[in-house]
């Protein structure tokens, strides 16, 4: 799965809120891989990092993926192809929505 391009759709753009939590400010482009389920029977969701305006769709590259030990989903890490992020940027960027669960980054 690392590695792999993915074209994503764009949910919940840089600088919106979140819809159920309007104290969840979206400082990256949230999205999901259409037509990839995760555990929780929903799209696949993913963070969109290196790109610092808002987006409807992006192709990019799988770099890393957030693994949640409290939760059923893991959340995939985007780029442009041939940029990368060390595991504490990439904490940094996703901080907003992750302090909420315990998680590990693989890359």
């Amino acid at each position: 799965m690392i590695g792999n391009k993915v074209k994503v759709i764009i949910d919940r753009p840089l600088g919106t809120f979140q819809p159920k939590h309007n104290d969840i400010f979206y400082t990256v482009n949230y999205a999901y891989i259409e037509g990839v389920f995760a555990p929780d029977g929903e799209e696949q969701d993913a963070y969109v990092l290196g790109v610092n305006k808002p987006l409807k769709e992006f192709e990019g590259v799988i770099f890393a993926i957030i693994h949640r030990i409290n939760d059923v989903e893991d959340k995939w890490i985007v780029a442009p192809e041939g940029i990368e992020f060390k595991k504490e940027e990439i904490i940094k960027q996703v901080e907003f929505q992750e302090k909420f669960f315990d998680f590990e980054i693989v890359m």
